[in-house]
């Protein structure tokens, strides 16, 4: 095999900017951000069923709005 031709593999750390989580594990970048982790992700905490509702019925609420101001 060739010398010096992989990257140095080394120990991160990465912040979840949505709840400030740190995570350690081993990359070979130097650096890492994370928008969302484990932690805070509606998939993972259970709160998809709510989310989803919430955007049902502001779509139902939009549309019903249209179709009041349309009978006007």
């Amino acid at each position: 095999m060739k010398k010096d031709i992989h990257p140095s593999y080394q120990t991160v750390k990465a912040v979840c900017s949505t709840c400030s989580t740190e995570f350690t594990f081993g990359s070979t970048v130097s650096k890492v951000s994370v928008d969302v982790c484990s932690g805070c992700h509606s998939f993972f905490t259970g709160d998809r069923s709510k989310a989803r509702a919430t955007g049902r019925i502001e779509r139902f609420n939009r549309m019903a709005s249209f179709a009041k101001n349309a009978k006007k």
